[in-house]
């Protein structure tokens, strides 16, 4: 399993809407995909909020289906990104070695 993770910040202001956002479009969408296995958002809020993203795939090809061949750019609805205040440029993605949610 390939865990992709992926951080973004908001203004306090945006937050809710751009959770709302990666719940009822970005998700739904990511259910569709062929070997997604789910995800979750992790929020903190500060100055402003940070999200981490944690997006759960079979094999890094069903992670292509969503991302495109260059899979580590990360994929953004314009309404989530024009909510951004600023975003890592870069998805990472790790090799699942231990799951204990079963």
């Amino acid at each position: 399993m390939i865990a992709r993770h992926w951080r973004g910040w908001t203004n306090l202001k945006d937050a809710d809407k751009y959770e709302a956002v990666l719940r009822n479009k970005v998700f739904r969408s990511l259910k569709q995909i062929e070997g997604y296995c789910g995800g979750h958002v992790l929020r903190l809020d500060e100055e402003e909020s940070e999200f981490i993203v944690l997006n759960f795939f079979e094999t890094l090809e069903a992670v292509r289906k969503f991302a495109g061949e260059n899979y580590e750019t990360p994929v953004f609805e314009p309404e989530a990104k024009r909510l951004l205040s600023r975003f890592d440029t870069v998805a990472k993605h790790y090799e699942v070695r231990v799951n204990t949610v079963e």
